[in-house]
């Protein structure tokens, strides 16, 4: 992958209030290029993730947070401390809060709730969603039906309405 972009998507609760279901959604977007949206229970691990999906030559973006710090050990990162400016000089994490924005509102309009279970699946439609936002809907639905047709049955969704709840 090219130039990465990341940031954040949750809000935690008080420790005491945590369940140990919540899951944390992490983004790296390439410029002009693909998503990929990955679910983690923590937002340190986007470092990991980094490191196996991004080339070395790459220029990321991210946020102030300090787990974010690990990236300097093998990356051009670009900082950008969001209580003070959210954007700086070319310097900014736009395009993972697009993603982002897209994500809450699919979420909250949509579909309400989201099972920690199924979030990766949540991810990834907006992950296509925001890679394909130009073009126009005629020929997502011609994209859409001729992968659905060259693709096997899938497990997951095979009968999934005739499973028990």
């Amino acid at each position: 992958m090219g130039r990465a972009r990341y940031t954040k998507f949750r809000t935690l609760p008080l420790k005491e209030n945590q369940t140990g279901k919540r899951r944390v959604v992490i983004i790296m977007r390439e410029r002009e290029g693909r998503s990929l949206p990955f679910v983690t229970m923590t937002e340190s691990a986007g470092v990991a993730l980094a490191n196996e999906n991004v080339d070395r030559m790459a220029t990321m973006s991210a946020d102030e947070a300090s787990h974010w710090d690990e990236l300097h050990m093998g990356y051009h990162v670009d900082r950008v401390n969001h209580s003070e400016i959210y954007s700086d000089h070319g310097k900014h994490t736009n395009m993972a809060e697009s993603y982002f924005s897209r994500l809450r509102r699919m979420v909250s309009g949509q579909h309400h709730h989201v099972s920690p279970q199924y979030l990766h699946q949540y991810a990834n439609h907006a992950a296509w969603l925001e890679d394909n936002r130009r073009s126009d809907n005629g020929e997502l639905a011609h994209r859409l039906v001729s992968n659905s047709m060259d693709a096997p049955v899938s497990r997951n969704w095979k009968g999934y309405w005739q499973r028990a709840a």
